[in-house]
């Protein structure tokens, strides 16, 4: 579980939208770059100490921001903030 962000924090709030406001805040920070695919669900789940429905919830929440687009069977991908919608990463 990472250390820095605590699902069981006593702070006012759905803990997906805590979860989404951190990863967010990762990419903002370029830690997760443009391009860069994320873990997946389940592995978000365990790496955030939440449940699998959590990690879908804050994925779902990413995308209504505009921050990630999900391929299906390719995964979920970091985009260029502002870029048009259903734009596909490029892959290396």
């Amino acid at each position: 579980m990472r250390d820095d962000f605590d699902p069981e924090a006593a702070v006012p709030g759905y803990v997906y939208v805590r979860m989404a406001d951190h990863i967010a805040a990762r990419i903002a920070s370029g830690e997760i770059p443009v391009n860069a695919r994320l873990a997946g669900e389940r592995a978000l789940a365990e790496e955030y100490g939440v449940a699998l429905g959590t990690a879908r919830r804050a994925i779902e929440e990413l995308r209504d921001r505009g921050l990630v687009v999900t391929l299906p069977a390719k995964g979920t991908y970091v985009v260029e903030p502002g870029g048009p919608d259903g734009e596909t990463p490029e892959t290396t």
